[in-house]
């Protein structure tokens, strides 16, 4: 990602890149060791994005956005709070394509399970942001979104620096998808709202 955004130019296309990462725990920027309560083995990295500490594991979609906010867009140049917001839109349209109703969490970026859902799950976070964005506008990091994973490991940390958050994914909801439906449905979402 750092070696794409280091060598790209006014020219270089957008890219979004769908990944899914071995167990690990990522450390952003305003991140905090003692958020990691015990790491059970699981690696441990610092990264140079935005917020607290997070998991990814296999089962989570995760997309990196590779992208220039200085072009212009239907709608004109997005600024960075635009962005985080049709970021998180896309994942909210992606929750309602599996029936699964989520909600923004103000002062808190990610999408958590909304409050009229009926389950047990109420406010629990679903997914996660962490970008990085450089002072000529590109942007790099992503989003993750939990479809099918063991979600013990997040009870090991504070989640995004929060004890005790709850974290679900969509599986526990009721929805059984293949994660790779869901990455694509997500990445159209992505496509739509941010490169059109």
């Amino acid at each position: 990602m750092r070696n794409f955004t280091d060598c790209r130019s006014a020219d270089t296309p957008d890219e979004l890149w769908l990944v899914e990462h071995e167990p690990v725990y990522t450390l952003g920027l305003a991140a905090s060791p003692l958020h990691v309560l015990e790491a059970h083995g699981i690696p441990l990295v610092q990264t140079d994005r935005g917020g607290e500490v997070t998991y990814h594991a296999p089962g989570q979609a995760v997309i990196y956005l590779l992208m220039d906010l200085r072009r212009e867009r239907r709608g004109g140049r997005l600024q960075v709070r635009e962005f985080v917001h049709q970021i998180e839109q896309a994942v909210l349209d992606t929750l309602t394509t599996y029936g699964i109703a989520g909600e923004r969490n103000p002062g808190a970026p990610g999408i958590y399970i909304a409050d009229d859902t009926g389950t047990n799950w109420r406010g629990a976070k679903i997914a996660a942001l962490g970008l990085k964005v450089r002072t000529n506008g590109c942007t790099y990091h992503g989003v993750s979104l939990n479809v099918d994973m063991d979600l013990a490991p997040f009870s090991w940390i504070n989640p995004c620096g929060y004890a005790g958050m709850q974290v679900v994914d969509m599986k526990t909801l009721g929805a059984t998808t293949p994660l790779q439906e869901v990455q694509m449905a997500l990445a159209h979402k992505l496509q739509e709202r941010l490169m059109a």
